[in-house]
């Protein structure tokens, strides 16, 4: 039988009670932990905006396809590619000749007609005069009064033709509908348009401007409710390098429906722009403000912890060491939190440094520690 490890728990046995022997019969106690360096912060209560973030895209306020209404040789182009113009600003100029004539030709007609007419209507007075003194018969002054009505109706006509002669004239020389950014041109001087076919150019109405966007549809009950206290305020951000520019604008419209296929809704907001920052087509950030808390509780988001129990912060006692405090988060914003319950103004917690820690811990702030 191999006796081997029953020597060796012997042996064990004697180290051990040499060494116990040997000490105090009292425990040490532990080592107390060194201080630890953490960066905090002072509780504060500020104004907060309640927020929801989107990207969106920027969209011409309305966008107009000019079309010529008038056929012909196009003659002049009044404006450059590119160039902001202005509601009726002269844009093209269609060989307006033909027209002219046209035009010409109606006003001699109309002329003719009423000379025509004066002359009936002065035989239709001297013909009641004689009808009544039986010198023509009735019914030959009721053939002098029917040509007569048959002239007026003329002339009603010939003015008819006139104005739309004059009409076809006026669409030679084409303004703008709208003011805004012309795009590039689709024709050139010589070319010959259709009316109604040929596409001159595509004006961007940019000034107002609009900016589409898309929220969870979860988010539409709220939206709606706070939209019955009054128009939403609608910030973008455009990045510009290194700068960013931030322009305000309100909540014009919310979809009449959900997407299914994506469980959004849309949403658009109109911008004044009148620096022209946003441009159609451009992608932006969006932040819809719904609300505001007032004298709300916040820290910095990184001072917030999550553990088994929850949210969690470290609170730094007057005598500098650290309480793990449980609390209510509200809001969570990408720098700042806002804390329902938990924390008071003016007490200071730790935003840097927490994973070192334990309750009851010393620490050290350094010089440039506070407010990091």
């Amino acid at each position: 039988m191999n006796r081997g490890p029953v020597c060796c728990l012997f042996l064990s046995l004697e180290i051990v009670s040499f060494f116990g022997c040997s000490g105090s019969s009292e425990q040490a106690p532990l080592a107390k932990r060194p201080p630890v360096t953490v960066r905090v912060e002072t509780v504060a209560a500020k104004d907060i905006p309640v927020q929801l973030r989107a990207v969106g895209t920027v969209e011409a306020f309305s966008t107009v396809t000019v079309k010529p209404q008038a056929g012909g040789i196009l003659q002049e182009i009044h404006f450059r590619e590119g160039q902001e113009v202005r509601k009726g600003d002269l844009l093209f100029t269609i060989d307006p000749r033909l027209y002219e004539a046209q035009a010409a030709q109606a006003e001699a007609n109309l002329a003719k007609n009423q000379a025509q007419t004066r002359h009936a209507e002065v035989e239709v007075r001297r013909y009641e005069d004689l009808v009544n003194k039986d010198f023509v018969t009735q019914e030959q002054f009721e053939q002098i009064k029917t040509n007569a009505d048959a002239l007026r109706a003329d002339h009603q006509a010939e003015e008819a033709a006139l104005e739309s002669a004059r009409l076809q004239l006026s669409y030679c020389f084409i303004h703008s509908p709208v003011g805004g950014r012309t795009g590039s041109l689709k024709i050139h001087p010589g070319n010959v348009v259709k009316v109604g076919e040929t596409e001159l150019v595509t004006i961007h109405q940019i000034r107002p401007i609009h900016v589409r966007f898309s929220l969870p549809e979860q988010e539409l009950g709220e939206i709606r409710q706070h939209m019955k206290s009054g128009e939403l305020k609608v910030d973008v951000l455009v990045s510009r390098g290194v700068e960013t520019d931030r322009l305000s604008g309100t909540l014009t419209f919310v979809d009449n429906m959900v997407d299914i296929s994506t469980g959004t809704i849309q949403l658009k907001a109109a911008f004044q722009n009148e620096e022209g920052i946003l441009w159609p087509g451009q992608f932006v950030d969006v932040e819809l403000t719904l609300a505001t808390l007032r004298d709300a509780i916040v820290v910095p988001s990184q001072t917030v912890q999550t553990g088994q129990q929850g949210a969690y912060v470290f609170v730094v006692k007057p005598d500098s060491t650290v309480e793990l405090r449980p609390v209510e988060v509200e809001i969570t914003g990408e720098k700042e939190t806002v804390i329902r319950e938990g924390l008071k103004v003016a007490e200071t917690v730790v935003t840097d440094g927490q994973l070192n820690l334990i309750p009851g811990d010393r620490v050290m702030i350094p010089s440039d520690g506070h407010g990091g």
